[in-house]
């Protein structure tokens, strides 16, 4: 008897952090799609747990940081502890406080939760709540992926489904099945990279102990070795990863002998495991995937293209943008909104974005290993500065795309927003919502609906230049828009106009803000009065100072274009905003 088939547009093959993220743009764009997941059912406690501000940013985009914040561990402080010169039994002492967070890095802070959560948060949102667990295959087993020619569903993936073989037929396969990925493996290709001798164990559990940091991140340098702690959500649960002595292998510790090991690093205070909820050891590698797409039909994504060391919190995260930088470009693409070259730029963008943190993930690795420190001279001093230094990238924030079609970078670009750069994400600043006084996030006007953000700082609408020249900009920037929106459409469903004035918005009437910024939407054809913002005093909480936030001169203003994941595409004069008819018109499809 031959197998069953059922066509679909986009398969997504694993239920993490990556999958998951992908299909919560699929359907905000309404695609036809399904996850097929080995295990029996949902995640029940996953052993990622750090959430960088960059996660969290994109959590609030998609209007589910809430419950994330409420629940998790807020990571604040971090205290670094070495060896007490003046303990002859070589003991340990604190001798170092620094912020977890830079400054200014991000408005959403660095917490802990287990990652079963954060994906119980995104199956939420899968077309609108319990109905999206329907999308959700468990059970399943990959046995075989294959591009057969192109067609309208060109990719075969055979699998076995309660004990029967079936087929799916797709137009795009997500692999988002896990370091042992059985996407991978039937495409043939390989992990490169190495694994270290350094061995390390990984615990969460509920200490009794008199050390008085057991609720702060902490690094321990000590003579008997290193440890980690992350304090976990709740008031109790922390976990450790310990460094085990040189010369042991994973398949030979035990938990016994991990207590053991911790408590001699802990000396001179006590330290008791009242219960391990979970722990495990592991050999540190560093591997990506040799090819990240077959003929851009199949993509492999977190775990099944790049794999490394958990201390620095990036597996979840990485592995979670990996799926939403795909999901939107997809989504695009199959409302035929854009070009399917668009596919170019995930692996472009994703495959340098890999093997920089395998890179960052090998001088990481060797600042926590004794043997690496001693052979070096590396100080606990010099230790605790690297550490703190590497916090903007473990934050999530350092990612830069280099230009493609969707990135354009240009010589005057700082002298048009100093602070703003191509190809990083969109910081955001605090402004002022013109159309009822309200203090909030500029990131709050951009959430993940799949728009893209046309950005325009006008300056001060008093001044008549001002006002004159944002009127000719917005003209021209609604015919843009018009044209690569369909017909049935809101016009701000494709291009979306933000406006940004450096003026005493009590002096500022409505009818002075052009038409692209008030655009006609929704279900009752009304004026949106949500996108237009002042630079100014608020009530209740300051002043944001966004122009200087964002570097831009308000006599000149500036264009910002902001891509559907919040990242900049490109950063222009007013007078300029033409151009963008021709840097659309390289990825996205005209509607009329």
């Amino acid at each position: 008897m031959s197998a069953k088939t059922q066509s679909v547009d986009v398969l997504i093959c694993g239920s993490g952090s990556a999958g998951l993220c992908a299909a919560v743009w699929l359907s905000r764009y309404n695609i036809n799609y399904k996850i097929l997941e080995r295990r029996s059912g949902r995640l029940q406690i996953g052993q990622a747990d750090g959430v960088q501000t960059r996660t969290v940013e994109i959590f609030d985009s998609f209007g589910i940081a809430d419950p994330l914040l409420k629940e998790a561990y807020h990571v604040l402080e971090i205290s670094f502890w070495s060896p007490d010169d003046s303990d002859k039994d070589g003991g340990i002492k604190r001798k170092r406080y620094a912020a977890d967070k830079e400054t200014g890095i991000s408005h959403q802070p660095h917490v802990i939760l287990n990652q079963a959560k954060l994906n119980e948060l995104m199956i939420g949102l899968l077309d609108a709540g319990e109905a999206g667990e329907g999308r959700i295959g468990y059970g399943v087993e990959v046995k075989g992926v294959v591009v057969e020619g192109e067609g309208g569903f060109p990719v075969r993936v055979d699998v076995v489904e309660e004990g029967s073989e079936k087929v799916y037929r797709a137009k795009y396969v997500l692999g988002c099945d896990g370091a042992h990925s059985a996407v991978r493996r039937s495409l043939g290709y390989k992990m490169v990279g190495d694994t270290s001798d350094s061995v390390w164990g990984v615990m969460d559990i509920y200490p009794s102990t008199g050390f008085p940091d057991i609720r702060k991140k902490c690094v321990i340098n000590s003579a008997a070795g290193n440890i980690l702690i992350i304090p976990r959500e709740g008031d109790s649960l922390v976990r450790f990863y310990v460094e085990l002595p040189g010369g042991t292998k994973p398949s030979d510790v035990t938990l016994e002998s991990l207590h053991a090991h911790a408590q001699r690093v802990f000396s001179p205070y006590n330290m008791e495991f009242a219960e391990t909820a979970w722990w495990s050891a592991y050999s540190i590698g560093q591997r990506h995937a040799d090819f990240f797409h077959k003929d851009y039909r199949v993509f492999l994504t977190g775990d099944a293209c790049h794999t490394h060391s958990p201390k620095a919190g990036q597996g979840m995260n990485v592995s979670l943008q990996d799926g939403h930088n795909i999901g939107w470009k997809l989504g695009m693409i199959l409302r035929g909104l854009a070009k399917p070259s668009l596919l170019e730029t995930y692996v472009a963008e994703r495959e340098k974005t890999a093997v920089e943190l395998i890179e960052f993930d090998r001088g990481f690795t060797k600042l926590f290993s004794s043997k690496y420190r001693a052979e070096n001279g590396i100080t606990p001093e010099f230790f605790a500065e690297q550490f703190v230094k590497a916090g903007r990238y473990t934050a999530g924030q350092a990612v830069l795309y280099n230009g493609n079609d969707i990135i354009e970078p240009g010589e005057g670009d700082a002298a048009l927003g100093s602070r703003v750069t191509v190809g990083m994400r969109f910081p955001s600043a605090q402004v002022v919502r013109f159309c009822d006084a309200k203090a909030m996030q500029l990131a709050k006007a951009m959430p993940a609906d799949g728009q893209w953000h046309v950005v325009v700082f006008a300056g001060d609408l008093a001044k008549p230049e001002a006002a004159e020249r944002l009127k000719k900009a917005a003209d021209t920037l609604q015919g843009i828009a018009l044209s690569f929106t369909p017909a049935s459409a809101d016009p701000d469903s494709v291009l979306d106009g933000i406006l940004v004035i450096f003026s005493d918005r009590k002096k500022i009437e409505q009818e002075q803000i052009p038409d692209f910024f008030t655009p006609t939407t929704g279900k009752w054809k009304m004026k949106s009065l949500m996108k237009t913002f002042a630079d100014d005093e608020s009530y209740n909480s300051g002043h944001g100072h966004a122009y200087k936030e964002y570097g831009v001169d308000p006599e000149k203003g500036a264009v910002v274009v902001v891509r559907p994941d919040q990242y900049v595409a490109k950063i222009l004069k007013i007078e300029d905003v033409e151009s963008l008819n021709g840097f659309f018109d390289k990825f996205l499809v005209r509607q009329r």
